[in-house]
């Protein structure tokens, strides 16, 4: 499990959507992958955004193999702002349920950086999250206690989403 952040900072969370699809353009257009690079996307809200289908290795611009990765990109710029507790507690939501559905245990989480030195991704304040055990020790706590993750209908997504965009969630 690899930890992200896009490395530009989002100043309005209700511009999300169009930030991802921004993304998505980019990484198909200009790098010529498949999809986006990234498997899920969190917000500073901690809404959580399904990306590329996880059947498929994600991608990056650095040296790793991603093979056998799931990759969550933690939208905004952590080497200029901070993150929120939000945004942490839904990362800690899909690495738990990643980690069940695919048999894994936090001690494979590692950052950007963990996995290949030449990057700063994801960022000295989200680094910061994963040298000190905070975001581990958050997965494991939803993994002990529990808890209820579904995948949205597409009507009920398309929704809340507008409710991002207005500002409302």
């Amino acid at each position: 499990m690899t930890i992200h952040h896009s490395a530009v900072a989002l100043p309005d969370n209700r511009g999300i959507a169009a930030r991802l699809r921004q993304h998505q353009r980019y990484h198909q257009d200009d790098k010529g992958w498949i999809d986006i690079a990234y498997h899920y996307a969190v917000d500073r809200n901690g809404n959580i955004f399904a990306l590329r289908d996880t059947a498929i290795a994600g991608d990056t611009a650095t040296d790793y193999d991603t093979e056998g990765h799931f990759l969550v990109l933690c939208e905004g710029d952590f080497d200029q702002e901070t993150v929120s507790q939000a945004q942490l507690n839904g990362a800690a939501l899909i690495f738990a349920w990643a980690a069940k559905q695919f048999g894994i245990t936090t001690s494979t989480l590692a950052s950007h950086k963990e996995v290949t030195p030449v990057t700063s991704c994801p960022g000295a304040t989200l680094e910061s999250h994963m040298v000190s055990g905070d975001l581990k020790g958050r997965i494991d706590d939803v993994i002990a206690t529990g808890f209820s993750l579904s995948r949205t209908p597409d009507q009920e997504a398309n929704t809340i989403v507008a409710a991002i965009e207005a500002g409302t969630r």
